[in-house]
């Protein structure tokens, strides 16, 4: 019983550790603000957008010029994060429905 007490603590205190390690590659800004950097600073262009669930709506950017794309998470709280950014962006054609 005691080991297994131990383990769960020591997962505990580890997990926000790793968390933290990930989150500080996540981007956040107001929306407006958000959406204003990625036009007219880095000239990115929406290419996609999509809801995640009843409150949060995700959409990938793309600067054509360079090929640098990015995933924004938009919240209903007016707060949107770059969740994911990559380089050599390929847009696939859209078939027909």
């Amino acid at each position: 019983m005691r080991t297994s007490s131990l383990f769960v603590l020591a997962i505990s205190v580890a997990l926000p550790t790793v968390a933290h390690a990930k989150m500080t590659d996540v981007s956040c800004d107001d929306s407006a603000r958000m959406t204003n950097m990625l036009q007219d600073v880095l000239g990115a262009e929406r290419q996609g957008i999509g809801l995640r669930d009843p409150e949060t709506m995700l959409e990938v950017w793309v600067t054509r010029r360079s090929g640098d794309w990015m995933i924004v998470q938009n919240y209903a709280n007016g707060t949107s994060c770059i969740v994911a950014m990559g380089e050599h962006w390929e847009g696939a054609p859209m078939e027909p429905a």
